[in-house]
């Protein structure tokens, strides 16, 4: 086993020694399969939204209007959905958030126009489309509205793994989660909320985290795409298409985007509601850098901001335990550190004092901090990882041929 493999196996032991020894103390079971498989559904459309704006940061457009192709594309899926059916309305917001994609490039690539800037007129301008089409197309349908789309028609199913997690033949994880036994109980429910009634979207959005690896690191395409935001000028010169890359970077985020949009009409609540992202698009982005824009990193850090978000939809005790979760991680790290980094480690193990004498001398914990969890999550996390971020280096800078 090589180091690339033995240090995330190491992090996860520890965690999970951490959130056994949180049961064993406070009965609060921080990995049952209910919230694990919460913080799944969750994080599918923030984890989409960051593969999304890692395909076009890779090709050097910075996409801050994520979160209105999410718009357009929880819109789209709507009303293809309602009329359709339900994977026709997931295919109609992909296209509904490649055509946001396809505007996007058309003013970032072809006319040089700033990409910040963009981006925030495709987020106010898709609030406006949204309201405009539920205007229009739902105008008179029962339980529609201007805010509002009619239910979408079908479901998009799920499956559980047979014999592990309820499907035919047993359920050894959930029997083994029951037990209660210490470790393996804790283990047992991660992996059965994993792998219990899993919506084939979500499957579909995990498969393409593998996928993204192998295009962008593993073909002829992707390492065109990639030199188009890592040195676009260089590559020109070597015959490689600038302009056709960032196209196909911001068309694939932008379908990516309608995706996610796309399932949260068409799997977490079933019909389109105004405001119904609530900011995932730029969490999906705190979590690409938080991935350090890879594929994996970023798989990782929008199921880190799922979970956060499913822990303050449970309740109030589960988040006031996160504070003595929280304690005993950062002396674990305190400790594997403490010799190579001793200032780090000195750090590491004050804040987990702190964190275990908010715990020791409160009962719960404020009602607008649980609100908040997830916003303050991603704040934590990307301070956390600012020091070791390196981005694509000609990213939001346009390109023109021959002028570099």
């Amino acid at each position: 086993m090589n180091a690339l493999t033995r240090r995330p196996l190491l992090i996860v032991l520890l965690v999970l020694l951490a959130v056994a020894g949180v049961r064993a103390l406070t009965g609060e079971a921080l990995t049952d399969s209910g919230m694990v498989g919460a913080a799944l559904r969750l994080a599918v459309p923030i984890g989409l939204a960051a593969l999304s704006g890692l395909w076009s940061e890779r090709a050097g457009v910075a996409n801050l209007g994520i979160e209105g192709m999410m718009i357009i594309g929880t819109v789209c899926g709507a009303w293809a959905g309602h009329f359709h059916g339900v994977w026709a309305g997931v295919v109609a917001g992909m296209l509904g958030g490649a055509a946001a994609g396809l505007l996007h490039a058309v003013v970032t690539v072809t006319f040089g126009v700033d990409q910040v800037v963009c981006g925030i007129a495709v987020n106010i301008l898709a609030a406006g489309v949204a309201r405009f089409l539920c205007v229009v197309v739902f105008a008179g349908l029962p339980g529609a509205g201007a805010t509002q789309s009619p239910p979408v028609t079908g479901e998009v199913g799920t499956v559980s793994v047979p014999l592990l997690a309820g499907g035919a033949g047993g359920d050894l994880l959930g029997d083994l989660e029951r037990g209660g036994v210490f470790l393996l109980a804790d283990a047992a429910g991660l992996l059965r909320g994993l792998l219990h009634e899993v919506s084939w979207l979500t499957v579909a959005a995990v498969v393409l985290v593998p996928v993204s690896v192998v295009l962008l690191w593993h073909t002829a395409f992707g390492l065109r795409l990639r030199s188009a935001g890592e040195h676009p000028a260089a590559a020109d010169s070597l015959g490689v298409p600038v302009q056709r890359m960032r196209y196909c970077g911001v068309l694939v985020s932008g379908a990516l985007a309608g995706l996610a949009g796309a399932y949260l009409v068409t799997v977490s609540s079933g019909l389109y509601q105004e405001g119904q992202t609530g900011g995932r698009g730029f969490i999906g982005l705190a979590a690409m850098i938080f991935g350090n824009w890879r594929p994996v990193g970023t798989a990782g850090g929008a199921l880190l901001f799922g979970y956060a978000d499913a822990v303050q939809l449970r309740q109030a005790s589960a988040v006031h335990t996160l504070l003595l979760l929280g304690a005993m991680l950062a002396w674990a790290a305190a400790i594997v550190v403490a010799r190579r980094r001793p200032r780090l480690a000195a750090g590491a193990a004050l804040l987990g004092a702190a964190a275990f004498a908010l715990f020791q001398n409160t009962g719960s914990v404020p009602t607008q901090l649980i609100y908040v969890t997830p916003y303050l999550t991603t704040l934590l996390v990307l301070a956390t990882v600012a020091q070791r971020l390196r981005m694509p280096a000609y990213v939001g800078l346009p390109y023109r041929r021959g002028g570099g």
